[in-house]
């Protein structure tokens, strides 16, 4: 299926956080839905995003991923894993409204080794990103209305929301009928 001449994205990788986290973030939608009408991000489980959306090529599979995870990102979980620290919300202008993890390098190492292994799997299937590294947790993004985002973050903010949570999984999305759904996880 095509959508504007490029492939539809498939797959993408990220990290799966605890359910307590995931609860309050999925309040936070609900907030946004309820106060401005957004409805960005209920097709997403909550996350950090490691390899952002691509399309793997139809002579691959998911399976192929699995196994590059397998053999080149969990044999270093000791190395990779680690706890990660929320401290509030912030956004990206008018477009993106999230939860900020707190950059440290061990995200940026695991994000590297991550997106290695893909591409060593799947070659040419995505790129690295030039921009610096910027862990986070969606709350909503792409119909955010303008001017929106100051308001959404004072109430937000609030909530106080400085909490640590294990970086232990690797996670492989897929999308399915319109849906990203986690199609494999591996701990760390």
């Amino acid at each position: 299926m095509k959508q504007n001449n490029f492939p539809q994205q498939t797959h993408f990788l990220g990290v799966l956080i605890p359910r307590d986290l995931t609860l309050t973030l999925e309040d936070c939608r609900r907030y946004m839905n309820e106060a401005f009408g957004c409805k960005s991000g209920y097709g997403t489980p909550i996350h950090v995003t490691l390899v952002p959306p691509f399309h793997l090529p139809e002579r691959f599979t998911t399976a192929d991923l699995v196994r590059a995870i397998e053999d080149d990102v969990l044999p270093l979980a000791d190395q990779l894993k680690f706890d990660a620290h929320i401290n509030n919300f912030d956004a990206f202008g008018d477009r993106t409204i999230f939860a900020k993890v707190i950059h440290d390098d061990k995200w940026t190492a695991l994000r590297d080794k991550v997106l290695s292994a893909v591409l060593k799997a799947v070659p040419g299937c995505t790129k690295k990103d030039q921009r610096p590294f910027q862990p986070h947790l969606t709350v909503a993004n792409r119909d955010i209305p303008a001017g929106a985002s100051v308001p959404a973050l004072e109430v937000m903010n609030e909530l106080n929301l400085v909490e640590d949570f294990p970086v232990d999984n690797v996670t492989i999305f897929e999308r399915k009928g319109g849906k990203w759904v986690p199609a494999w996880s591996g701990e760390l």
